[in-house]
């Protein structure tokens, strides 16, 4: 009998995507255009109220499905083939793999008060050690994934701690200010949400893997939606800590805002130990992309010829081929793109892909047992969609040369399909 992971292990692979290299680097980038700590604020409380929204209407997808795969199940299903494929295509491309290149990057870049910055071989080396990790049993996954779930939120619950109750050397960009009315009306607010986006990119993981969980009907609604919210709130204090304990001269601009802002409360010595730690921690975000993504690419890979080799799972029903493309391709985004540039064109295809796959929920029909009800829809799913729409708009106006790699990458994708002519789905009575 297959193993089945419980909602503890289904709930650390949620808050391990999305507590990654986001919140500990995105404000940096925010603090150019806004400055506001209330608009900074506002950012990651809308961001959790979508992510919110966008879990609810994935509890309801994967309870209906009930199959592993994600967005490439219910596009495919609902709407039709090549969006699913376009879906996963991006996973693997840039949805899953992007996020382990960045926590890579970043691990190595927070190692830098030991002379460890931006080595490459060690990111790389992280890669593949978290691969191994995921080619063996549901059993060594899901130890390894609980611990470094563990680790990751006892640590940034102790920094949050520690950035309210140490006092500081006197540095802050706190501003509570009015022209939090000015800022969020301007593009600048709404190409900041990209970064809020992906930093709560990961709420919808467990649905990812719905078929390896136990009880799906009752634990994939909360593994999702508890898990959401946990990290919402997580986030929002800890945005307020760094601001609490750095500038805006020091923060504007910069990846490493933790150190920044750590280094200031706790010195030069305590700042090193911190930026090990969020070192440490990024190993469970690695570890829970490559759990995650190539199931996506193996429900791809079962009904499209060309991706036939990656359909293969060993004895314990682990999709091993799969997991070592995505740490192939993590490890060629690593060698050849910039952190930020990354970021935000991983950041804008995913929003768009996330829009659709909610999008699908609204046409759910036949109602199965044991599906979970989205609440308050069809409202929810309409403004998920419509303040995403308005974040991809701005963004496509602000930064152009980032939306038009994501747009390429998923032009690349709509070639390929028609030349992969996949198995025709028999999607009778399937919505």
């Amino acid at each position: 009998m297959k193993r089945k992971i419980s909602i503890y292990t289904a709930s650390a692979i949620v808050v391990a995507n999305m507590i990654g290299t986001g919140v500990f680097t995105s404000v940096g980038f925010q603090l150019s255009s806004v400055q506001n700590t209330w608009s900074i604020l506002l950012l990651w409380l809308i961001g959790g109220l979508l992510a919110l929204f966008g879990a609810f209407a994935y509890a309801e997808l994967g309870t209906h499905f009930k199959e592993s795969g994600g967005d490439y199940i219910y596009l495919s299903r609902v709407f039709h083939p090549l969006l699913g494929y376009l879906s996963a295509w991006a996973g693997l491309t840039v949805g899953f793999s992007a996020p382990v290149a960045l926590a890579a990057m970043a691990f190595t870049k927070y190692l830098s008060p030991f002379g460890l910055q931006n080595n490459v071989w060690l990111a790389i080396g992280v890669i593949v050690l978290i691969g191994l990790m995921h080619s063996f049993t549901i059993r060594h996954s899901s130890r390894f994934q609980n611990i470094s779930t563990i680790v990751k939120v006892l640590f940034i619950i102790c920094l949050i701690a520690l950035g309210f109750f140490v006092a500081g050397n006197g540095n802050s960009a706190l501003n509570f200010s009015n022209s939090w009315h000015t800022e969020i009306v301007k593009p600048g607010f709404a190409v900041s949400m990209v970064y809020v986006a992906f930093a709560y990119i990961g709420w919808n993981a467990a649905a990812y893997v719905v078929d390896e969980i136990k009880d799906p009907a009752k634990n994939l609604p909360r593994a999702l939606i508890g898990s959401t919210l946990f990290v919402a709130v997580v986030y929002i204090l800890f945005q307020f800590v760094l601001l609490k304990n750095a500038t805006i001269t020091q923060l504007a601009g910069n990846e490493e805002v933790t150190f920044i802002s750590f280094n200031n409360l706790l010195g030069s010595a305590g700042g090193k130990w911190v930026s090990v730690f969020i070192a440490i921690q990024l190993i469970g975000t690695v570890s829970s992309y490559l759990w995650v993504g190539p199931r996506v690419t193996w429900a791809m890979a079962k009904e499209n010829k060309l991706w036939q080799p990656f359909a293969k799972k060993n004895k314990h029903g682990i999709p091993v081929a799969a997991v070592w493309l995505h740490v192939i391709i993590s490890i060629l985004l690593a060698l050849t793109g910039s952190f930020e540039k990354i970021l935000l064109y991983a950041g804008f295809v995913l929003q768009l892909m996330a829009s659709l796959t909610v999008a699908t929920s609204l046409f759910l029909k036949n109602k199965q047992p044991g599906t979970f009800r989205s609440p308050f829809k069809p409202l929810l799913q309409i403004i998920f969609l419509l303040f995403n729409t308005w974040v991809l708009i701005f963004t496509i106006i602000e930064r152009p040369a980032e939306s038009l790699i994501g747009i390429g990458i998923l032009s690349v994708g709509i070639v390929i399909y028609y030349f992969d002519k996949p198995q025709p789905l028999d999607t009778a009575g399937a919505v």
